[in-house]
């Protein structure tokens, strides 16, 4: 493997071309990372932009191995969905820090956060960002302490600003900021005040790319587009409609996320 690999990605370093490496244990990360500081001893990365996805079982060696390398680690939240059957397998004490969410942070490599969608888990962010900030699965299993979950804040900058990084686009989006891309969602509720349980219910009622609406819902009904049709034909969303809703939200706490929502939008311009 480390042969084929070194070649491959020697090819890369070359032309500047940017990589992702899958890996969910430590085992294979370091073996990865063996051949990556082989190569950045011969072909000097110097700022290249590359990462890890998953990297549920990385060993804080390797994040520091990983920051001086210049790489980023990008994780997703398929123990939200899978980690009662990781606490069966592997026990308590690994799990508590699988993956060391705020461990990457601390050391101040670039993280971003996503879903791994669609085999693997749901494509829904709430889902997500519900797990960073609770530690819990969607069953409502504990798996982390408290030291190694996010404040909402935090969550949603890994969800943003951070995740943009991986695509060399925080200089366009990730943040509200005079010249960047000013694509906005106006959500059911507000998400920095609801009850945590109720955060992966939160949903989009009106969405904004590119000054359009693409999509409203509720007291934004009349401002929506005609649907695009399914793409396959067969996909659940077209029996089931779309992910997880909540009932719960209030038209209060609608309002109060659209006030704040369009000031924002009315400040970045």
């Amino acid at each position: 493997m480390e042969d084929e690999l070194k070649a491959v990605v020697s090819l890369l370093v070359q032309n500047r071309w940017p990589f992702r490496l899958h890996a969910t244990y430590n085992e294979p990360i370091t073996r990865f990372l063996n051949v990556l500081e082989e190569i950045n001893r011969e072909i000097p990365f110097n700022d290249l932009r590359w990462l890890f996805d998953h990297a549920e079982t990385i060993s804080p060696h390797n994040i520091e191995r990983v920051k001086a390398l210049d790489g980023g680690i990008a994780i997703q939240d398929r123990m939200a969905f899978q980690g009662e059957h990781f606490l069966a397998r592997y026990g308590k004490q690994m799990t508590e820090q699988s993956p060391p969410i705020t461990r990457m942070v601390e050391a101040g490599l670039p993280v971003g956060a996503g879903t791994d969608a669609t085999r693997v888990a749901s494509y829904n962010p709430w889902v997500a960002l519900f797990w960073l900030i609770t530690g819990k699965t969607v069953g409502g299993t504990s798996l982390y302490p408290q030291s190694n979950c996010l404040s909402r804040g935090e969550a949603l900058k890994l969800y943003t600003i951070g995740s943009a990084w991986f695509s060399g686009e925080q200089d366009q989006k990730g943040s509200i900021e005079v010249g960047k891309l000013a694509d906005l969602a106006v959500l059911s509720a507000d998400y920095f005040s609801v009850p945590d349980e109720e955060i992966k219910g939160l949903d989009s009622v009106l969405t904004i790319v590119g000054g359009k609406v693409v999509y409203g819902n509720g007291e934004f009904k009349h401002l929506d587009p005609p649907p695009l049709p399914i793409s396959p034909d067969w996909a659940p969303v077209k029996v089931f409609d779309g992910y997880y809703r909540s009932n719960s939200h209030s038209s209060m706490h609608t309002q109060a996320c659209i006030d704040t929502s369009l000031n924002y939008q009315h400040t970045h311009r």
